[in-house]
């Protein structure tokens, strides 16, 4: 059992701090709305941080799962951040999705004050974290790694280094770049049974149980053909992923095509007022067509 610190209590952080707790860990977490992290000591026990250096302080491990870079960075850098706060030898793990630059970049201040930085962004979306199923993609030293995984253990069905610094970070874009092309292709399907007089559920349930299946089919069809998107990972946020991809692939000559289209095809849901929508609201888009 370790002394830990939790960073960002948002629809992930406040599920996965409390696995941490409820695995034994001694927990200080921090939000920037202090009223978050009231309510999460309320409920879960620990203890809580004015600032993310009050929180870090004296923790072996901090956590931080926050909105962008940032965000990440004012958590931390400056005398307030966790860095600040952190004593040499312990580790920083970043569940947030943020550039690989960014990584890179915190990474080396974080060795410049002896401090280990393990990048660790997740996929598995608020239900995974709520019933501890998230699938971790890390990068950084191994030895850090091989301590920070025990750790994460508490809300990760999969847990695995892919690299060296930035590689977590990169192996998400992977992530996303699938899944942007998954869910276009899902709601052109469902647009066409539509227009076809079919009935959607039928058939779902036959394709589904042969190579079209997904988990964006088998977690999202009930939903869309409910017209019902009032949850799950918000377009804004799923277009902040795809800027970085597209920023990244403008780097290292990655061609994008259908990425840069479906980004496109969000940045249309947006128009539409779905900002905050599922990503898969990108079947409101074909239907606002006709």
């Amino acid at each position: 059992m370790a002394k830990l610190a939790f960073l960002g209590l948002g629809v992930m952080g406040y599920p996965m701090a409390g696995h941490l707790q409820a695995a034994g860990h001694d927990v200080t977490v921090y939000n920037r709305t202090a009223a978050k992290a009231e309510k999460w000591v309320g409920q879960h026990g620990g203890a809580m941080g004015a600032t993310p250096r009050e929180a870090a302080n004296g923790a072996e491990m901090v956590m931080a799962c926050v909105g962008n870079d940032d965000d990440l960075r004012s958590v931390c850098l400056g005398d307030d951040g966790a860095f600040a706060g952190m004593a040499k030898g312990s580790i920083f793990v970043d569940h947030t999705t943020v550039s690989a630059a960014v990584t890179r970049e915190l990474h080396d201040a974080a060795a410049a004050k002896g401090i280990a930085f393990v990048d660790a962004p997740v996929s598995g979306g608020q239900a995974g974290a709520e019933n501890g199923q998230l699938s971790v993609m890390c990068g950084g030293a191994q030895d850090s790694y091989d301590t920070a995984e025990k750790v994460i253990a508490a809300y990760a069905k999969m847990c695995r280094r892919i690299g060296d610094s930035g590689a977590g970070q990169v192996t998400k874009m992977c992530n996303q770049i699938a899944i942007a092309g998954l869910v276009q292709g899902l709601s052109e399907a469902l647009h066409f049974a539509q227009k076809a007089g079919l009935d959607g559920r039928a058939v779902v349930e036959v394709i589904s149980q042969g190579a079209a299946g997904s988990w964006q089919m088998s977690n999202r069809y009930e939903t869309m053909l409910d017209d019902h998107f009032e949850h799950g990972f918000a377009v804004d946020w799923m277009r902040k992923d795809l800027n970085i991809c597209l920023s990244t692939a403008d780097e290292n000559g990655a061609s994008l095509p259908v990425t840069a289209l479906v980004d496109q095809f969000y940045k249309d849901v947006q128009k539409l007022g779905g900002g905050r929508w599922d990503t898969s609201s990108l079947l409101k888009r074909l239907q606002a067509m006709g």
